[in-house]
């Protein structure tokens, strides 16, 4: 029965908790709709927001995974467009290259 006592009173950071342990958390908190949705970094800042937590750390704009895939596939799209009307080379590999870069970024911001 210690044990649990001692894991009850030092509770976790935020930041340390799964994505798993984050849900049931917001969950606790009732104020938070669509937890099962969310992902971690979205879990992260929705209860801060409930609990009145500043966000802390680096002050570089957030960039969202589903947003950087969203451009890379307008880039993917704009490129079989280009390769569709007949433009050149050049242009075509400059829309490849975007892609290309967007897709990579993705995978550093995971």
């Amino acid at each position: 029965m210690a044990k649990k006592e001692r894991k009850d009173k030092k509770e976790k950071p935020l930041d340390k908790m799964t994505a798993t342990e984050l849900r049931k958390y917001a969950l606790n908190l009732g104020e938070i709709v669509g937890v099962h949705g969310m992902n971690k970094e979205e879990l992260l800042s929705a209860i801060k927001k409930v609990k009145g937590i500043k966000e802390e750390g680096k002050a570089a704009k957030e960039v969202n995974v589903r947003e950087l895939k969203e451009k890379a596939q307008e880039a993917r799209n704009k490129k079989m467009e280009a390769i569709a009307s007949g433009a050149s080379r050049k242009e075509v590999d400059i829309l490849r290259k975007k892609a290309n870069r967007l897709k990579k970024r993705t995978r550093q911001v995971a």
